[in-house]
C-alpha cells in the first residue's frame, strides 16, 4: 500500500544519495579486482534497479507501507547476497556491509546502525564457518563493522536531530506564512462583507482604510506601530478632497488637490495604479505633511467606466514595503472599494432624489394652495359679497341694481370656472396622454389666451416629440407650464414663445422666450441656494430639468426679457456626452 505526502522526506533522499555513492564504490572495487562478470555482479544490478525505484517514489513524495523497515531489510539482504557472490571477506567488496549500516543509521538512527552492523557481522561469521576458513580476518571485519555501526549510529542521530529541527523551523515558518495569508484573506472577506452590507458613504471610506491596513500588515501587534499612511481622496466640486485618512494632520485633512500634476494626474488619466517613490518631490502630494517621512507609496484610481470618484493612496517610510504581494492586495481592495463607493453614491443620489421629489410634491401643493388662494378663493369670496349685496337690493326692492349685480356675479362665476378648469388642466392634462405633447401645449396656449388673455405661441418639432417617452413628455409639459406662468405673473410679458427643435444627434433644445421685464439671474441664483420664495420658480425649473437628465440655462437681464433653455438628451449616450461636456 502506498501513500502520497505533500512534502518530501529528506531521510529518503539521504538514503538514496548514500546508496548511489556505495554503488559507485562497489563498481570501482569490482573493476579493480577484475570481478565485473555477470555471474558475480548480478546483485549489483538488482541494487541499482532497487535504488532507481526508490528514487522514483521519493520524487513523487510516495512511501510504501513500513517504508523505513522495508528499505533497511532490502539493503541488508542485497548487501549480504553481493557479499556472498563476491567471495565473502576475501573478495574485493568485503566492505559491502557498510550499506545497510548507513541506511539503518538514517532511518532508525543509533539503534538501526548498531542492529544492522550486528546482523551483518553475524552473517560474516556464519559464512566464514560454512567455508571452514580462518576466522581471524572475519572477526576483524565483523569488529570493524560493529565499530562503524556505533560511529554511524551516533552521526545518524545527530544528523536526524538537526534535520528535525530544520524541518520544525520550516513548518513553523510555513505555518506563520499560512496564518498571515489566512489573516489577509479574512481581512479581505471582512472588507467585502462590510462594504457590501453598508450604504453609508463615511463608513465605506473608513472601512476601506481599516481593512486595507489590516490586510497589508496582518500581525495585530505590528499593525498598531506600523507607520503606514493612508487616505481616500474623492472629487467634490471639481477638486480632490480628503474623505477619510490615517495619520494625516488636521491641516492635511483640509488640503485640496486639482489632480492635474504628478502622481495624481498619472493615476487619474491612465486609470492604472501607480507605484512611486520620492513623494516629497511630487508637485501636489509634496504639500502633505504626513507623507514627508515616506519613501514609497501606491496610488489606486477609484474609477468605473467614465466615472472617476477619486484615488486610494497609501505610503510608507520603508522603500521596499509595497512589494508585489501587497500591491496585489491593494488592487483587490481598491476594486471592492470602487464598487462600494459607487453603490454608496448611487444610494446617496437616490436619497437626494427622493428628498427632491418630496420637495417638488410639497412645492406643487403649496403652488396649488397659492393659486387657489389668489384665484378661485378670492373669486368665490367676491361672489359671496355680491350675493349679499344683491340680497339687500332685492330686500329694498331695487330690482335694477340687483340685476346689475347678478350680471357681474355671473361673469365672475364664468371667469372662476375657467380658472378652475385651467388649474385642473395643468394638474392633469388628459390630452397629453391621449394626443401627445404638441396637442397638450397648444391646448395650454388656448386656455392661457382664454383665461388670462396671455398670448403664447407654440412651435414643436414633431420628430423630436416622437422620440420622447410619455414620462419625459409630462415633465417637459410642466417645465413649459412653469416657465409660461412665471413669465405671465412676474414679467408681464406681452408674448411668450415656446420652441423645441433638434440641436445635435440625440440632443434636443427646448426654449421658452418672453419679452417681459426680465431679472438679475446672478442675484436670483443666490436666493435659489437659500430656497427663498422669490426663486421657487427657478427651483422647480432646475429640479424638473434634472428629472429628464437635462441641463437648464437661463438668460435674462432687467428690461430685456427672459430666455429659458433646456438641453434634453434623447439617449443615454447623448446624456453622457452632454454632461461630460459640461464638466469639462
Amino acid at each position: 500500500m502506498m501513500r502520497r505526502f505533500e512534502t518530501p522526506y529528506m531521510a529518503d533522499w539521504f538514503a538514496i544519495s548514500l546508496r548511489w555513492i556505495m554503488l559507485v564504490g562497489l563498481v570501482v572495487s569490482l573493476g579493480l579486482g577484475g570481478r565485473l562478470g555477470i555471474q558475480t555482479s548480478w546483485p549489483l544490478g538488482v541494487m541499482i534497479f532497487w535504488n532507481l525505484g526508490m528514487t522514483a517514489l521519493a520524487s513523487l513524495n510516495v512511501r510504501v507501507k513500513y517504508h523505513r523497515f522495508f528499505n533497511v531489510s532490502v539493503d541488508l539482504v542485497l548487501a549480504g547476497a553481493f557479499y556472498w557472490v563476491q567471495g565473502g571477506f576475501r573478495g574485493p567488496a568485503f566492505w559491502t556491509g557498510l550499506l545497510p549500516i548507513l541506511t539503518g543509521s538514517i532511518y532508525f538512527e543509533f539503534l538501526g546502525a548498531v542492529s544492522t552492523a550486528f546482523l551483518f557481522a553475524a552473517f560474516i561469521f556464519y559464512s566464514g564457518m560454512q567455508a571452514a576458513e580462518d576466522m581471524s580476518l572475519a572477526s576483524t571485519i565483523a569488529i570493524a563493522l560493529l565499530v562503524l555501526g556505533l560511529v554511524f549510529g551516533f552521526l545518524g542521530r545527530r544528523m536526524m536531530d538537526h534535520m528535525r529541527k530544520n524541518r520544525s523551523l520550516w513548518f513553523d515558518e510555513e505555518d506563520k506564512k499560512r496564518a498571515i495569508q489566512n489573516e489577509r484573506m479574512r481581512a479581505i472577506y471582512e472588507l467585502t462583507s462590510t462594504l457590501s452590507s453598508t450604504l453609508s458613504y463615511k463608513r465605506v471610506l473608513e472601512s476601506a482604510l481599516d481593512m486595507s491596513a489590516a490586510a497589508l500588515n496582518p500581525d495585530p501587534e505590528q499593525l498598531i506601530s506600523d507607520p503606514l499612511v493612508g487616505a481616500v481622496m474623492l472629487f467634490n466640486g471639481g477638486k480632490l478632497r480628503i474623505g477619510s485618512a490615517r495619520r494625516f494632520t488636521s491641516s492635511d485633512m483640509r488640503a485640496t488637490f486639482d489632480g492635474a500634476e504628478g502622481i495624481l494626474k498619472k493615476a487619474l488619466e491612465e486609470g492604472d495604479p501607480v507605484f512611486f517613490k520620492d513623494i516629497g518631490y511630487d508637485a501636489e502630494l509634496g504639500r502633505v505633511i504626513a507623507l514627508r517621512t515616506c519613501t514609497s507609496g501606491y496610488c489606486f484610481p477609484l474609477r468605473s467606466g467614465f466615472n472617476v470618484y477619486g484615488v486610494l493612496l497609501f505610503a510608507h517610510p520603508d522603500p521596499e514595503y509595497f512589494n508585489s504581494e501587497r500591491r496585489n492586495l491593494l488592487d483587490i481592495i481598491g476594486r471592492q472599494a470602487v464598487i462600494a463607493i459607487q453603490n454608496a453614491r448611487l444610494y446617496q443620489d437616490l436619497v437626494e432624489e427622493k428628498e427632491r421629489m418630496i420637495e417638488v410634491h410639497e412645492e406643487a401643493r403649496k403652488k396649488l394652495a397659492r393659486d387657489l388662494h389668489d384665484g378661485p378663493t378670492q373669486s368665490v369670496a367676491a361672489m359671496a359679497m355680491r350675493l349679499n349685496i344683491s340680497r339687500r337690493m332685492i330686500a329694498k326692492e331695487d330690482v335694477k341694481g340687483a340685476t346689475e349685480e347678478l350680471v357681474k356675479l355671473e361673469e365672475l362665476a364664468h371667469r372662476t370656472t375657467k380658472e378652475i378648469r385651467h388649474m385642473l388642466f395643468t394638474l392633469r392634462p388628459l390630452i397629453l396622454e391621449s394626443q401627445g405633447l404638441t396637442a397638450a401645449l397648444k391646448a395650454m396656449a388656448d386656455k392661457m389666451q382664454e383665461t388670462f388673455g396671455q398670448k403664447v405661441t407654440v412651435n414643436i418639432d414633431e420628430r423630436v416629440a416622437d422620440q420622447l417617452e410619455m414620462g419625459k413628455q409630462g415633465v417637459i409639459f410642466y417645465i413649459i407650464e412653469e416657465a409660461v406662468n412665471n413669465a405671465r405673473k412676474h414679467a408681464a410679458a406681452e408674448t411668450i414663445a415656446v420652441r423645441m427643435r433638434q440641436l445635435d444627434v440625440g440632443i434636443s433644445l427646448l426654449e421658452i422666450v418672453d419679452n417681459g421685464a426680465g431679472f438679475d439671474v446672478k442675484a436670483m441664483e443666490q436666493s435659489y441656494d437659500k430656497r427663498s420664495n422669490s426663486s421657487l420658480g427657478m427651483v422647480n425649473l432646475r429640479e424638473r430639468a434634472e428629472l429628464v437628465n437635462g441641463l437648464l440655462q437661463i438668460d435674462s437681464a432687467p428690461g430685456k426679457g427672459t430666455k429659458v433653455q433646456v438641453y434634453i438628451p434623447l439617449t443615454e449616450e447623448a446624456a453622457d456626452r452632454l454632461h461630460h461636456g459640461r464638466t469639462n
